[in-house]
């Protein structure tokens, strides 16, 4: 049986569009923002679009659909105003998915500058507990591995670990993992040979558990092992390569959880193109 994958898709025109352009390129999972990614303030989601989104979700058979946070919030930062905003922003967009039926979204944990890695864990943890605290909705919050750059939090599964063990008891049951491939060869995990994949997966049970491992962001890499460069690249074709992607999708341990790729779309491939090669490897 083929994995579950996807691709992150455009909301332009009106998100119930990012359904249709899911079904066009054949997903049975997708990503979304659920407005501006690169800016503080979106657009109120208007009901007549949100309902026209749920009826299609509902329709297509697609699930689970995933939300990702904008990129300038940063959870972790040891400024007061940035991380209220980024709190702010937690806040919204849990409420968004709730509007739209979203059972997911995807956090990174942000830059830590000027406080340190503990300074950065406490604020990460409590942007998590603040913003679950005021939410109604049953959306979980899934903290994402980061390429291990300097001054960043989420490099390593240590890290993951502490992040979620912060986070206060009822927050628990509302948050989990998203784990990125990419990220993780770039952080120095070697996931272009099986022994590295099951030396990680040995430690994140170990560490966190697997059953918190809730949704995979299957990218290969431009860069090498352990080079910290955030290049997605498309699938079998970076450094990871086929060997390693197969091995990832064949795994049992991971073969029940949605794919998503956010690969590049160039004259080399396109989104329905990676689809077709994922599914190529994992059967």
């Amino acid at each position: 049986m083929s994995v579950k994958v996807g691709c992150h898709v455009s909301i332009a025109g009106s998100i119930d569009q990012a359904v249709d352009r899911a079904k066009t390129i054949g997903c049975d999972t997708f990503q979304v923002f659920t407005g501006n990614p690169r800016g503080w303030n979106v657009k109120p989601l208007e009901e007549a679009a949100a309902k026209l989104f749920r009826e299609k979700v509902a329709a297509s058979g697609i699930s689970p659909v995933i939300a990702h946070m904008p990129y300038l919030p940063n959870p972790a930062s040891p400024k007061d105003e940035l991380y209220e905003k980024s709190c702010g922003v937690l806040l919204r967009e849990l409420q968004r998915c709730y509007t739209l039926g979203i059972p997911y979204l995807v956090t990174h944990p942000g830059s830590h500058l000027g406080s340190g890695r503990e300074g950065g864990i406490e604020r990460i943890a409590g942007a998590i507990d603040s913003a679950l605290g005021k939410d109604t909705g049953s959306t979980c919050i899934l903290v994402e591995n980061t390429s291990g750059s300097k001054n960043s939090i989420g490099g390593t599964l240590e890290d993951i670990s502490d992040i979620l063990d912060a986070v206060s008891g009822t927050g628990k049951k509302r948050t989990g993992v998203c784990f990125d491939t990419c990220h993780a060869y770039a952080a120095g995990y070697d996931l272009s040979k099986k022994s590295g994949l099951d030396d990680l997966l040995d430690k994140f049970e170990s560490l966190i558990g697997l059953k918190r491992l809730k949704v995979i962001h299957l990218n290969d890499s431009k860069g090498v092992v352990g080079g910290h460069l955030d290049r997605h690249e498309h699938i079998g074709l970076g450094d990871i390569g086929e060997g390693g992607m197969r091995n990832i999708l064949t795994d049992k341990r991971l073969h029940h959880l949605p794919f998503i790729c956010e690969t590049p779309v160039n004259a080399t491939r396109d989104d329905k193109g990676n689809l077709v090669k994922v599914r190529e490897l994992s059967t």
